[in-house]
């Protein structure tokens, strides 16, 4: 009787973390924030899950090594096909928008850490 109590209190405490350990990898928000620039491509892809990815150029350069020059790009994923839609409508124009940051991807929330869940402006 007491190694069954014992038993369930440990199973207990592995499916607790265990959940924690999911819930903070793939369903914590880590950050969010709004970027800017201009909306490069927004593509459906995917093998399994068809998924939203899009890229943004934002103003300015970013080196990795000394003496080269990259411009600085913005990749994420698009939760909300609606968004997505309004985004390849205006492909090239100037956008503003929301994203949140999660610590790891999952394969039906897209490919990239970074989802975008709001369009701020077009220009």
């Amino acid at each position: 009787m007491k190694s069954k109590k014992t038993l369930f209190i440990v199973l207990g405490i592995i499916i607790l973390i265990l959940s924690g350990f999911i819930f903070y990898r793939y369903y914590f928000v880590f950050g969010e924030g709004v970027k800017a620039g201009q909306l490069n491509y927004v593509v459906k892809k995917g093998y399994l899950f068809k998924t939203y990815e899009g890229k943004l150029i934002q103003t300015g350069f970013r080196t990795g090594q000394p003496g080269a020059i990259q411009s600085n790009e913005f990749e994420f994923s698009v939760a909300d096909k609606a968004i997505a839609e309004k985004m390849m409508l205006n492909s090239g124009k100037q956008f503003e928008l929301h994203y949140k940051e999660y610590v790891s991807s999952l394969p039906w929330r897209g490919y990239s850490s970074f989802v975008v869940d709001s369009i701020i402006s077009v220009r």
